[in-house]
């Protein structure tokens, strides 16, 4: 898999994400993809590990079932064969809130014939946690 195929594909799962096409972002996902989403899973029940794409699609639906995505844009995106690191800035609206959480996401993806078969997600969970309880957390 050369670069430049590697930024393609990354950048159209991106942008499929983005868009809210399900189908697009889902014929992306390798059948036995590993993801992680690093967070507390006490406050956001979505993050922690999955396998296989139904339970990615589920933590993905419950992160639309709490959240309604208002951006997300990919500011950097290193790629290193089949590997890539991308950098994004996202928002999203809480809906039993309608806070707008703003985040700054690291992702750390692997791919296997054009499809995401590894996925680590990195971001300031305690930042997220203190957005969506509306206060500073006390330590």
């Amino acid at each position: 898999m050369t670069d430049n195929t590697t930024r393609a594909d990354i950048e159209a799962f991106y942008k499929a994400y983005a868009a809210g096409d399900v189908g697009a972002f889902s014929a992306m996902i390798h059948d036995d993809i590993d993801w992680i989403i690093y967070g507390p899973v006490q406050v956001f029940p979505f993050t922690g590990p999955r396998r296989g794409k139904q339970a990615v699609l589920d933590a993905l639906a419950g992160i639309g079932k709490d959240f309604a995505l208002e951006r997300y844009v990919p500011e950097a995106i290193i790629v290193a064969g089949d590997r890539a690191a991308v950098l994004s800035s996202a928002a999203f609206v809480q809906r039993s809130t309608s806070r707008t959480l703003s985040l700054r996401i690291a992702d750390f993806i692997r791919l296997r014939d054009g499809k995401i078969v590894e996925f680590r997600e990195l971001f300031d969970s305690f930042d997220a946690v203190e957005q969506a309880l509306g206060r500073w957390l006390e330590v």
